[in-house]
């Protein structure tokens, strides 16, 4: 039986039952608003050309039903190439970690996810899941679905950061648990960042225990920035939408129409790196924030970068941080790639 969720106190399960378990480990809604507010007056204040603004502010209701479309734009591969690796590989993938639990960071709507579900399954393995989510809204209908599409499943979830969560897993209840980060995300993590949740990950698997990351790869920039700059300009509309979020969080004035977007690979740093640039001089008031901006033509803020990666540097990247490279599945271009790690 699937239960019927409610919301409660930071902090406390949600909902718990036989096969069922969804617990808060977010912090404070005011330490994250505090954070936040940190995030975005650092952000703004920078000196000319290195303004930035933090990427989860991409993710407001509108904002998460444009990259739902960015996902689906003939220009942007790496959700489809994904997805193409795991229909044609989660069964190999799943003999190689035998019996596991799986646990997601990010996990979202798990669609991903159930085609390793599903190879598990085929096994006759015990499925067990553990997703990890900011959004509890978003974690829990998918728990629902889950539970009903797949009978024998017990879901374990955390709300919260990864860190947060990942400091909170339950004990270990199969042979081995696997942590999955799929869909690139990693990459749009800086590397001191990236070098952060590794570590975690690491220090929280036992030896033996699986990473499966989805990684995309370095290639050419004509393939790369026109899925960061697609003819029908939805990129342009998620990256703008983040100001209108601004403006409804903080008070704000931002004018999105007084930005142009530009998605640029930066071959230095093997990443590509999306732009809001002001058309004109103008000033901006966070009211909320006490802040007042004032913006030059030409002057750009930084919303997000995607770091593109080499597999054989990834191999020795992984290695320092006490993982083993088992396999990589490619699709036939080689664009994407999902690495299989293990604790040493």
């Amino acid at each position: 039986m699937v239960s019927t969720f409610s919301s409660t106190t930071q902090g406390h399960s949600s909902c718990s039952n036989e096969r069922l378990h969804i617990e808060y480990v977010n912090a404070s809604s005011h330490l994250t608003a505090t954070n936040d507010a940190e995030a975005v007056i650092e952000g703004l204040t920078r000196s000319r050309s290195r303004k930035t603004l933090p990427p989860q502010f991409f993710y407001d209701d509108k904002g998460s039903q444009l990259f739902e479309k960015i996902c689906t734009l003939p220009e942007y591969y790496p959700t489809r190439t994904e997805a193409w690796i795991l229909q044609t590989y989660a069964s190999e993938i799943v003999q190689k970690m035998g019996e596991c639990e799986l646990v997601e960071l990010g996990s979202g709507s798990s669609t991903k996810t159930r085609l390793l579900l599903d190879a598990c399954a085929r096994q006759n393995y015990p499925l067990r899941y553990l997703p990890i989510d900011v959004s509890g809204g978003i974690l829990q209908e998918s728990a629902k679905q889950l539970l009903q599409d797949y009978p024998t499943l017990k879901v374990y979830g955390l709300v919260g950061t990864y860190e947060q969560a990942l400091a909170k897993l339950p004990p270990v209840s199969l042979p081995h648990r696997a942590i999955c980060f799929l869909g690139s995300t990693l990459g749009n993590f800086y590397p001191e960042e990236c070098d952060r949740l590794l570590d975690r990950m690491a220090a929280t698997l036992n030896k033996g225990d699986f990473v499966l990351l989805g990684l995309d790869l370095d290639k050419s920039p004509t393939i790369l920035e026109p899925a960061y700059n697609d003819s029908q300009g939805v990129t342009a509309a998620f990256n703008r939408n983040m100001l209108s979020h601004l403006n409804w969080r903080f008070g704000g004035n931002f004018d999105p129409d007084l930005f142009d977007y530009e998605g640029r690979y930066n071959p230095e740093k093997s990443q590509m790196e999306m732009y809001l640039t002001a058309r004109q001089s103008h000033q901006v008031r966070l009211e909320k924030l006490d802040l007042t901006v004032e913006f030059s033509p030409g002057e750009a803020i930084l919303t997000e970068i995607s770091r593109k990666f080499n597999v054989d540097r990834m191999e020795n990247y992984l290695r320092d941080r006490g993982l083993s490279l088992i396999q990589t599945w490619h699709d036939p271009q080689k664009w994407f790639g999902l690495l299989l790690s293990q604790v040493l």
